[in-house]
């Protein structure tokens, strides 16, 4: 028996198509879209250079509000995790030497009793 209909299994995205998650939202959003409105319509009507760079600012602006998400809050987040991950890591290692400290208090005090 043959079956016209085979089973495939749906790969609804790889690695590199994730879609990013929005870290923007609101009146976030918002204003970013009406930012990136008002910096490409002044570098529109400004032109050359300093124009052509009010309008790139703008679209990055307006792809920010209306993607809701933004690369450079992204990376800063990554940062702030880091950081909180490391002194994480540094009050264990303190707490950690507190606890040696007493140990090696504790210890010489023994030793002074007994030697003494």
């Amino acid at each position: 028996m043959s079956d016209s209909k085979t089973l495939r299994p749906i790969i609804e995205h790889t690695p590199y198509q994730t879609q990013p998650t929005q870290n923007v939202h609101g009146w976030e959003r918002i204003g970013s879209v009406a930012g990136g409105v008002m910096m490409v319509g002044k570098g529109l009507r400004r032109g050359g250079i300093f124009g052509l760079i009010q309008v790139a600012i703008g679209g990055v602006a307006l792809a920010r509000g209306f993607t809701g998400h933004s690369a450079f809050k992204d990376k800063l987040e990554q940062g702030r995790q880091e950081m909180n991950s490391v002194r994480t890591k540094i009050e264990r290692a303190g707490a950690e030497l507190k606890n040696l400290k007493t140990k090696a208090e504790v210890a010489a005090e023994k030793a002074v009793k007994t030697t003494g």
